[in-house]
């Protein structure tokens, strides 16, 4: 048996070379197909914003907007904090926390939709889970119906200043978007 190598040709190089070529021709080719179905850079811009709270005092809200839907902000009060953590979550007509921070179905306590260490600020998509209204309650002199959170004049739905549905045909509470605070007075959202 030869032990011997067998040298490389020119014929072994042109192969070589010739598929690399192709590869490379190919990847080119696919590069565009594969590029166009990342999202453009005005999606991008609207996949995140910064909110500063600072000038939010307790008791009051403010409505930013996020990829186009009213994202509702308010800054609670004790007793407002102090009632939405008292509510017995079976008694709800939705018991989800409806919360994108958190995996899964949670529980809709108070706990659940809000983040830990700044319980006094609820942060909610501000459209209303029956057919998609703006509900009131943002406003010092809007009507926040019988539960001091949000009312929907358009079909009677009310919320509580934890943003779950009470009362009315809405049939499940309002949600919570992605948020973080980067700071103690800025949330980053989305």
């Amino acid at each position: 048996m030869s032990t011997e190598a067998l040298e490389p040709n020119r014929r072994d190089f042109l192969v070589v070379a010739g598929n690399a070529f192709v590869a490379v021709g190919a990847a080119s080719l696919l590069w565009p197909f594969i590029q166009q179905m990342n999202p453009d850079a005005s999606t991008m811009a609207l996949s995140s914003v910064e909110v500063d709270l600072s000038p939010v005092k307790e008791g009051q809200a403010i409505t930013a907007m996020w990829r186009g839907k009213p994202i509702f902000i308010r800054n609670r009060t004790k007793a407002e904090v102090e009632a939405a953590e008292n509510v017995d979550v079976k008694t709800l007509p939705d018991d989800n926390a409806r919360n994108e921070n958190l995996p899964g179905d949670e529980p809709g306590t108070d706990a659940n939709r809000t983040i830990k260490g700044h319980e006094n600020w609820i942060v909610l998509i501000g459209i209303c889970t029956h057919l998609g209204c703006i509900p009131k309650g943002q406003a010092m002199g809007d009507e926040r119906g019988e539960y001091g959170g949000w009312f929907c004049p358009c079909h009677g739905s009310v919320y509580d200043t934890s943003g779950r549905i009470r009362k009315g045909p809405a049939p499940r509470n309002l949600e919570v978007p992605t948020y973080a605070f980067t700071t103690d007075t800025k949330i980053k959202i989305g």
